[in-house]
């Protein structure tokens, strides 16, 4: 067929170097001459190599060359794997040229300001572009109490460690929850207490508990789209859960890394009913956009300023300023909202494709989580299958997933569960990538079932 010519022209062109990566394919205008065949044959072809991921498309631009892109061979190679472990933004949604625009734009912009050190708490004008931003996610405040972050999670690992109004000394946290969390709490040898996330939330019985007898200085969660099971706390737990802490003086450190994909209009975060500093506000632009930008914020009371400008200070003195200038021009010029409006599209239909292949296709004896526009989600396997004997027989079926033991206090340790991210798979492989999962529990189940059978009566003949 003629769209397959054109296909394998382009794969040509590439691998010989005529078109490197980053480079702009040739339009489809000029296309239709070249091969003097329709429109809709070069789209069918261009399409075609998108979802090769050869190349990927910017609106009112074109297509380009994919970063990265190693020939034939890789290609057939990253077709024949499921990827449920990388946990990424999908890099071919991903918007390269928009921001690199931005990125030029800010050279110019700031040519002068990149020769000095920056504001400690980031660039102001950056910072009025959060406010107006944080307020389409329900958080309101102001730019004098948002801190640019090299990445949320250096937000997280600065606040653990600090002394806070309270006076308190530990930290309580979801279990599971965000493997970066934990290990920051490792490092900082903080006294910890989990609490277990479940299909219905937390205990609020049992949180109110440790909340009142166990020194808790502040609780952190992941509000929406939990990290790893894809959970989100309802409102109404949201504003009891912020009672509590009014309640016992503790702290929250909502990290929201993900609110941006929230389609709900009617979801708030924590924030939302205590606005006043006792919860502490988080948000990354990694899992959105590009994770190389290392750009997030935090929402602090006064009372932490001094405290926390001295430890971003030690850590880095400053979030650097190119990265800062480019995202204010992507925020202002409104190309953000355009993405993140593709973005949630993209996440929801995987997320939903994710959940009907579980209902589908996971034995009864397996559990699962996760919700309908989520980014994660987890399979908690039967026992006494082990989380490790299932990555093994998926490694060889070419199906990635994660091992979620890392994400677990010592106390809460499961080794029977496996965290699925949607990111990096294509719409069209999830179904196909549960099946296999499904088909290795069966699988891991059965062989059990046999070692039982000849363990109890070595003699016997196993059944027909």
């Amino acid at each position: 067929m003629l769209y397959e010519e054109i296909v394998d022209q382009m794969v040509k062109r590439i691998e010989e170097g005529l078109l490197k990566p980053g480079n702009r394919l040739p339009s489809i205008r000029a296309l239709t001459q070249d091969f003097a065949c329709s429109k809709n044959t070069v789209i069918k072809a261009y399409i075609e190599l998108e979802k090769r991921h050869i190349i990927y498309s910017v609106p009112q631009s074109g297509y380009y060359v994919v970063e990265g892109y190693r020939g034939r061979e890789k290609t057939e190679e990253m077709r024949a794997t499921i990827d449920f472990l990388s946990a990424g933004p999908d890099r071919h949604a991903m918007p390269y040229r928009d921001f690199q625009h931005c990125i030029n734009q800010a050279i110019e912009r700031y040519k002068e300001e990149m020769f000095t050190y920056a504001d400690i708490q980031g660039l102001h004008s950056l910072r009025v572009q959060l406010a107006r931003h944080l307020q389409e996610l329900q958080v309101f405040t102001v730019p004098e109490r948002i801190y640019v972050v090299t990445g949320s999670q250096q937000a997280l690992h600065l606040l653990v460690s600090l002394p806070f109004p309270n006076g308190k000394h530990n930290i309580c946290l979801e279990q599971p929850t965000h493997a970066g969390f934990i290990e920051s709490i490792r490092q900082h040898g903080m006294a910890a207490y989990g609490i277990e996330v479940g299909n219905e939330g937390i205990d609020l019985k049992q949180l109110e508990q440790l909340f009142k007898h166990r020194d808790i200085k502040l609780f952190y969660t992941v509000s929406r789209f939990h990290n790893p099971t894809g959970y989100s706390h309802t409102n109404e737990a949201r504003r009891r859960i912020v009672e509590l802490a009014q309640q016992y003086d503790v702290y929250i450190m909502e990290d929201d890394y993900m609110g941006d994909l929230d389609s709900n209009a009617k979801a708030d975060p924590m924030f939302a009913y205590d606005p006043s500093g006792r919860v502490i506000y988080v948000k990354s632009f990694s899992k959105v956009m590009l994770p190389g930008l290392r750009l997030g914020l935090a929402v602090l009371p006064d009372t932490l300023r001094e405290a926390y400008l001295r430890a971003k200070f030690a850590a880095d003195v400053h979030t650097p300023m190119l990265t800062q200038g480019a995202l204010e021009i992507y925020l202002q010029s409104g190309m953000f909202n355009a993405h993140i409006d593709r973005m949630r599209q993209m996440y929801s239909r995987k997320a939903t494709l994710l959940q009907q292949a579980f209902q589908a296709w996971l034995p009864a004896v397996a559990t699962y989580s996760g919700s309908l526009s989520g980014f994660y989600s987890t399979v908690g396997l039967p026992v006494p299958i082990k989380a490790r004997q299932l990555l093994e027989y998926l490694k060889n079926q070419h199906v990635l997933v994660d091992h979620a033991e890392r994400m677990y206090l010592p106390d809460f340790a499961k080794d029977n569960v496996i965290r699925l991210s949607i990111s990096q798979v294509e719409e069209g492989l999830i179904e196909k990538g549960v099946q296999i999962i499904a088909r290795g529990i069966a699988e891991l189940l059965s062989r059990r079932t046999e070692v039982k059978f000849v363990s109890k009566d070595p003699n016997a003949c196993p059944p027909a």
